[in-house]
């Protein structure tokens, strides 16, 4: 990769990064379903119009916008909503590395290599330590939530691999058209329409900014830019470098957020981290050995 490519992919995944501390504040006076839905709209409207429709059937469409849309957002948003940290948050999600070759073994038949195996069982271990000793800052429902987004997350990536090779730009764009309904919908039913309503009515030019920033910076434009990098250097350049995200997510939630990592929180993410490393480049070490 040369100089301007690694820094568009460093400045996506900042962008990616820092977007967990834009939903912590776009959702703490709105409901985090909304928001989502929100984000969704602004991301499909209106680049449909001016993007050919990915060629794919559509229920593998629908099933990506769904698994993407409701249940990888909606539920982080909503998990961040109770109580899990940006930081915190922009790593547990990255659990869907392992998810993803947990579900190809099982659906796909592909096989486990021992040094994913090595990784789940760090990840596995750190996410125990995060949920036993990390204190009364994480609740465990937050936690479940997140990482039932992440699974969302896994899910999305093996209806991708089911599409072929398919436009992913298209593919996100086209998608986004399908969350926004039935996350409003859920919204009005978990927080009630007055606040639903009462978002409308009453948020700032902040939070509408929080929602341009999330649907075009973080989809639109994240997205598309990580698409043609994968499409003209090579997933296997580009695709670690997106184990930035959770540096770039926790040094943000640090500085706007203040959070804290206490000892036991802290072992919990680095065995994560560790988990995460190894799934990633655990393939060259151990062929080199």
């Amino acid at each position: 990769m040369n100089t301007r490519a690694l820094l568009l992919a460093l400045l996506i995944t900042g962008i990616w990064g820092v977007n967990f501390i834009v939903i912590k504040w776009s959702v703490a006076d709105a409901p985090p379903l909304l928001v989502a839905a929100l984000r969704f709209l602004v991301a499909a409207l209106p680049a449909v119009f001016f993007v050919p429709r990915p060629r794919l059937s559509a229920r593998l469409l629908w099933g990506y916008g769904l698994a993407v849309g409701v249940v990888q957002f909606g539920l982080l948003y909503l998990a961040i909503q109770l109580g899990m940290s940006a930081g915190l948050g922009s790593l547990l999600m990255q659990m869907q590395a392992f998810f993803t070759a947990l579900l190809a073994a099982r659906v796909l038949g592909e096989r486990v290599q021992p040094w994913q195996v090595l990784g789940i069982i760090l990840a596995f271990s750190g996410m125990g330590v995060i949920g036993a000793l990390s204190g009364g800052d994480l609740t465990l429902l937050s936690l479940l939530l997140t990482l039932l987004a992440a699974l969302g997350w896994a899910v999305s990536n093996l209806l991708v691999r089911a599409s072929g090779d398919v436009n992913m730009f298209s593919l996100v764009i086209w998608s986004a058209l399908i969350p926004p309904v039935p996350l409003a919908l859920l919204a009005g039913f978990t927080s009630g329409w007055d606040a639903v309503a009462h978002t409308f009515t009453h948020s700032g030019a902040g939070f509408w900014a929080a929602v341009l920033f999330m649907g075009l910076a973080n989809t639109v434009l994240g997205f598309g830019v990580w698409a043609a990098l994968i499409q003209r250097h090579g997933a296997a350049r580009v695709a670690p470098l997106s184990l930035l995200v959770p540096v770039f997510g926790l040094i943000a939630s640090a500085l706007a957020y203040q959070e804290a990592f206490p000892p036991g929180k802290a072992l919990g993410a680095a065995l994560v981290f560790a988990g995460l490393v190894l799934h990633v480049f655990g393939g060259r070490w151990w062929r080199r050995e």
